[in-house]
């Protein structure tokens, strides 16, 4: 028996009905999955001091924090300030020089008004200047902390991220751009004598 123009017209109704429904279905499964992803992010790494960080453009490893009033120089600063200082080996993964690394580290939560941090590099004590690529380097990060809050007992840091992108979608240029930080890292802060600005 063969089938009428009708039935045949039926069919193709149900089927495209049933497309319909089912890319809907799909659409809302879709969305309500990237509604609760928004709403429930991934926590960060919790890591500790010696560990190795892979941050994109730079592997890091944290290994202490201190405080004093002396920065790493050793020179006395004009008007007393207070420092706090935190040792890590970085090494260069990007393929050229460069010493883009301040805002690589930032408190959690964040401190108002305080600076954002000075690296030096701790085979000299001096300002860091650009670092190589694939050479590991121990540097210092300073910062000057505001007079009116009190030096921290616990520092806990957020180890931010970048992703190297050969074509970027705004520009169309290669670059390393920000991402979300990768971990966090929590120490204490010791007084270090050493860093104490003679009397």
């Amino acid at each position: 028996m063969t089938a009428t123009p009708s039935s045949t017209l039926r069919q193709r109704l149900f089927a495209f009905l049933l497309a319909g429904i089912g890319g809907t279905a799909a659409a809302a499964v879709s969305f309500a999955m990237s509604l609760h992803d928004a709403a429930n992010p991934p926590g960060i790494a919790a890591v500790g001091l010696g560990d190795p960080i892979d941050t994109g453009r730079w592997t890091v490893t944290l290994h202490g924090a201190r405080s004093g009033t002396l920065p790493p120089t050793g020179v006395p600063p004009f008007d007393p300030k207070k420092f706090v200082m935190v040792d890590l080996d970085v090494t260069n993964r990007s393929a050229t020089p460069n010493n883009v690394l301040y805002r690589l580290l930032t408190p959690e939560p964040p401190v108002p008004n305080l600076p954002l941090p000075v690296y030096y590099l701790a085979r000299d004590n001096w300002f860091a200047s650009y670092i190589n690529p694939d050479m590991p380097e121990r540097v210092i990060a300073v910062w000057e902390w505001p007079e009116a809050a009190p030096l921290p007992e616990r520092l806990k840091l957020k180890v931010s991220s970048q992703i190297y992108k050969q074509r970027d979608n705004l520009y169309g240029a290669s670059g390393w751009y920000d991402r979300d930080p990768v971990a966090e890292v929590e120490m204490p802060v010791v007084a270090d004598p050493k860093a104490e600005r003679p009397q």
